[in-house]
């Protein structure tokens, strides 16, 4: 399979399981050990508005090289047509970019590369 001709949202689909995992085992890291709690910090990573603003932060970076950036822009240009009621297109587009180079790396087998950009998303 060639994560390249992967539909991007297909490859968004499994980079949002991918990025939810990191962000859970970081957050139960931190000590955090009430489901509510949980819950509430994993929205400054999982939301939309979140992952939209990360993504953002990470181009103005230059963290992506340029296949990385060619998966983001296919991503982001892909017709869709739904999205949660409380974003706009354009926010959803961009998180589901980032959930889709999350993807693209999973099925490359990259996981270090996925480390990389979680340890920088998460600060950690």
């Amino acid at each position: 399979m060639n994560p390249k001709e992967v539909n991007s949202l297909v490859l968004a689909y499994l980079g949002d399981t991918v990025y939810e995992n990191y962000v859970r085992l970081f957050l139960i890291k931190k000590g955090i050990n009430h489901v509510k709690e949980l819950q509430e910090q994993s929205l400054n990573y999982v939301s939309a508005k979140s992952q939209s603003k990360i993504l953002k932060e990470l181009i103005n970076q230059n963290v992506f090289n340029l296949e990385e950036l060619e998966v983001i822009k296919r991503a982001r240009n892909s017709k869709t047509n739904s999205h949660p009621k409380n974003t706009d297109i354009i926010t959803y587009k961009e998180a589901t970019s980032l959930e889709a180079i999350i993807g693209y790396l999973k099925l490359k087998k990259n996981i270090e590369r996925i480390e990389e950009l979680m340890k920088l998303i998460l600060k950690d």
